[in-house]
């Protein structure tokens, strides 16, 4: 029989759609129970690497296990684009963040990307990024400049805020932007009951499932708090201190990590340089 070169050529065989989708109806509930970790206090694996992006002057990559990536660009310093719009910071210099949302991020029920409500989402995400960036950067030393982050969160498996403030400084200090130290994020939540404890760095099933989070931005070398950002409801101020001495904790223990990635960055670039300068 001739072949028909027009159509493409499928299977000889094939199956109902529904068969396939009655064997896997429970898999994401069962994926989301073993997810949750036993420890409250135990850490997610994070993987992170600076100096990915060729177009920008530093960049960065956080990896959260449990499927949250985040990756962040940095340019600057570059001149105030608005005569006198530098000199509204203290010190002249100005940090404008961005924070978007891939439209493939999340799964489930979603806002609709460019909505009103998803472009809220994002300014909100973006002004909590300045906040806890700010204070780490050494302003004073741009004058009538302006220092640009931008963050794309590529999937949303939890504690995203967190993982864009610690990409957005590594992607700064790649940038050799003078910084005090690197922001270390770390998210926590708590679940409803009167007994329930706070989580360190919860996934996306126990984000929906929380009744109060927060995020704490940390510059440990300095050991100061930069951020502190969440709410939520039936938590007494001591579970809040309770949080915050969590969060801090889970901070100094990430922050290792973040500086051998710094590091290791240099040392590639150091090491392309003089690989350069050698064949020249």
């Amino acid at each position: 029989m001739p072949l028909d070169h027009r159509r493409l050529r499928g299977p000889e065989e094939s199956q109902p759609p529904e068969l396939w989708a009655a064997a896997t109806a429970g898999v994401p509930e069962k994926e989301e129970e073993d997810a949750a970790p036993q420890d409250p206090c135990a850490l997610r694996p994070l993987f992170a690497r600076a100096g990915l992006l060729s177009q920008a002057e530093g960049s960065a990559y956080v990896e959260l296990g449990g499927g949250t990536k985040v990756l962040c660009a940095a340019w600057g310093p570059r001149e105030a684009a608005e005569p006198g719009a530098a000199a509204v910071a203290v010190g002249g210099g100005r940090l404008l963040c961005e924070f978007y949302r891939a439209p493939f991020a999340g799964r489930g029920a979603r806002r609709r990307p460019g909505s009103a409500a998803e472009r809220e989402a994002e300014r909100e995400a973006a002004a909590a990024l300045r906040e806890a960036l700010e204070p780490a950067v050494r302003l004073a030393r741009y004058p009538r400049a302006r220092l640009a982050v931008s963050a794309l969160l590529l999937q949303d498996g939890g504690s995203a805020l967190a993982a864009a403030i610690s990409a957005a400084a590594l992607a700064l200090a790649d940038a050799g932007v003078e910084m005090y130290d690197l922001v270390v994020g770390c998210a926590l939540c708590r679940f409803p009951g009167p007994a329930a404890a706070w989580m360190l760095q919860p996934g996306e099933p126990e984000e929906r499932r929380a009744v109060a989070r927060l995020t704490v931005a940390l510059l440990p070398a300095l050991n100061q708090v930069s951020a502190v950002l969440g709410g939520g409801q039936g938590s007494p101020p001591d579970d809040w201190a309770q949080a915050l001495r969590l969060g801090l904790d889970g901070c100094h223990r990430l922050y290792p990590v973040l500086r051998q990635s710094l590091l290791r960055a240099t040392r590639r670039r150091n090491a392309a340089a003089d690989a350069t300068a050698t064949t020249a």
